[in-house]
């Protein structure tokens, strides 16, 4: 992909869940994760929140509880922080312990990084990285209602992390790498930013058929969590080329219907699926 369509897709990501974060403001009663149902052919944000994944078919917390989340995760956050935007519950699959420091790509409203706050306490540290500013405006409030010290939201894009070397013990994601147009330096970046012998806990979508190409090439489709999703082959090759090891991809077959949902009348069930992806920088 040119560099000019990159900045394109990146460029569409932006706007589409910068217009999330505020419609989340006006209606915070509804579902707005309209990441993860796009519904081509929407334009207007207000419309697209009412349409998407919560109703009429499932509930914010119905969503939630499906990817895996307790109904403890779910009320033990600030209100606003879950936005229903992911594909999995990567806090639990990380398995995280007091004192580490956590890196999430692509953070959103906050609320799988509250979730590790508490995993990881008072000695622990969780950084989250979000290319959007209004995310990253909804997040720090979202902090700050809670008052919590270990949590910090960082602006910046998730292949040029602004983070130090060797400084992460593990990285966690939530559907969010599929929206990238240069996945090879998103994972580039987290062999980088981890410490030797650090961990990826990753939730994201991939892909288990060849994606048919009026998805691959709709803007819609790739905001949606569908259009840019990197087959189990290309996700594992590209985790290697950049040097990790211990590589397991494990993806849910039961995702597939809720998937199937995110854009009518596509059958993205039939090529897309929800997965968890661990591997470990060597030491």
């Amino acid at each position: 992909m040119e560099t000019k369509d990159k900045e394109k897709v990146r460029q569409a990501v932006r706007e589409q869940y910068g217009k999330i974060a505020r419609v989340e403001n006006i209606f915070p009663e509804k579902n707005s994760g309209a990441s993860c149902c796009s519904s081509p052919g929407i334009s207007d944000p207000l419309e697209q929140a009412a349409s998407c994944c919560g109703a009429p078919d499932f509930s914010l917390d119905q969503i939630s509880t499906a990817m895996g989340y307790s109904n403890e995760d779910i009320t033990s956050t600030p209100e606003g922080a879950n936005l229903g935007l992911g594909c999995g519950n990567p806090v639990a699959l990380a398995l995280l312990k007091p004192g580490e420091t956590v890196v999430d790509l692509g953070s959103g409203g906050g609320f799988d990084c509250f979730l590790a706050a508490k995993r990881v306490g008072e000695d622990g540290k969780v950084i989250g990285v979000d290319m959007t500013p209004d995310m990253v405006s909804k997040a720090r409030y979202n902090a700050e209602k809670i008052g919590t010290d270990n949590v910090e939201f960082r602006l910046g894009e998730i292949e040029h992390l602004p983070v130090a070397d060797n400084r992460a013990d593990i990285i966690i994601s939530n559907c969010v790498i599929n929206l990238s147009p240069d996945k090879r330096n998103v994972y580039r970046e987290a062999f980088r930013v981890l410490k030797p012998g650090g961990r990826l806990a990753i939730s994201d979508i991939v892909a288990t058929a060849p994606l048919p190409q009026q998805i691959r090439e709709n803007l819609a489709a790739v905001t949606g969590c569908i259009g840019g999703a990197a087959t189990i082959t290309d996700t594992e090759n590209m985790l290697k080329a950049v040097g990790f090891e211990n590589i397991q991809i494990k993806f849910k077959e039961e995702s597939r219907q809720i998937i199937s949902k995110w854009a009518p009348g596509e059958n993205a069930g039939e090529y897309i699926v929800s997965a968890n992806i661990e591997a470990i920088k060597p030491v």
